[in-house]
């Protein structure tokens, strides 16, 4: 799996960097809005990765299944 962001629809709210901070960032030098650090985060981020998607006021964050990921996964 994959973190994902629509930069067009943050709103800045943070939830992202607060809730999964090893992977997303609110960066001053981009008025506040979404970045990921880390694109391929290992296993043990992934909870608090779907929490920031399910907490994100704006939609931004979406999580892309792998394409060879098995059913389930």
């Amino acid at each position: 799996m994959k973190p994902t962001i629509n930069p067009d629809t943050c709103i800045a709210s943070a939830n992202c960097s607060r809730t999964a901070p090893r992977v997303f960032a609110n960066l001053e030098e981009n008025d506040g809005f979404v970045s990921i650090i880390d694109e391929n985060p290992p296993e043990s981020e992934w909870p608090a990765v779907r929490a920031a998607e399910e907490q994100c006021p704006s939609g931004t964050i979406h999580i892309e299944k792998d394409a060879g990921a098995a059913a389930g996964g």
